[in-house]
């Protein structure tokens, strides 16, 4: 079983934010490990986890005034973490050198994937958005079941079950190869 480690509690949080140098040092410890975890979770190598983790964690000690509701940490956090990692990507793929022209698919490849996955994006964005979310974030970006219970604020039950529901969904709506839902994908 893994080990759970806490979040800071509310009463840490406003510590810190009332400027407490101890419950802030304490509130970047504590929140260490999740952040680290998620930012493994998201970034494309270890080296860019353990740079947004240092970056996020770095934003959360200048700007934990800014957090309104103190109970919103983990949230607020891992949306800090997210958008590390997501600047770091796009930085990625801004530099990489443009020599993919060798290995180019051909036409009929091209067309094919490009049907197949208009198919499956429609099916996605045909769902209702709380089981969008889970979807995405579950199936698409890869997160944990943790994680993704933790970002979205449910128990695990409750995203298994939108995943589920969301899961069954598109499994349908692709064997059907209709439309993904009345009024939905209408071109």
């Amino acid at each position: 079983m893994a080990e759970s480690v806490a979040w800071p509690g509310e009463q840490l949080v406003r510590a810190a934010q009332r400027g407490d140098v101890d419950s802030l040092a304490a509130l970047v410890s504590g929140a260490h490990p999740h952040v680290q975890r998620f930012a493994r979770s998201l970034c494309s190598s270890p080296q860019d986890a353990e740079d947004a983790a240092q970056e996020a964690l770095i934003i959360l000690y200048r700007k934990i005034g800014m957090l309104r509701a103190s109970g919103a940490l983990a949230s607020w956090t891992f949306r800090i973490v997210r958008n590390e990692c997501l600047r770091r990507a796009r930085t990625l793929l801004r530099d990489r050198p443009q020599a993919e022209e060798d290995v180019a698919p051909s036409a009929e490849d091209e067309v094919l994937d490009r049907l197949e996955a208009g198919r499956v994006a429609a099916a996605i964005a045909a769902l209702p958005p709380d089981q969008r979310r889970v979807l995405v974030m579950r199936d698409v970006q890869g997160l944990s079941g943790r994680m993704v219970a933790d970002a979205l604020g449910l128990s695990g039950p409750a995203m298994k079950s939108r995943l589920h529901r969301a899961r069954s969904a598109v499994r349908q709506t692709l064997r059907d190869g209709a439309r993904p839902f009345p009024g939905g994908g209408d071109d």
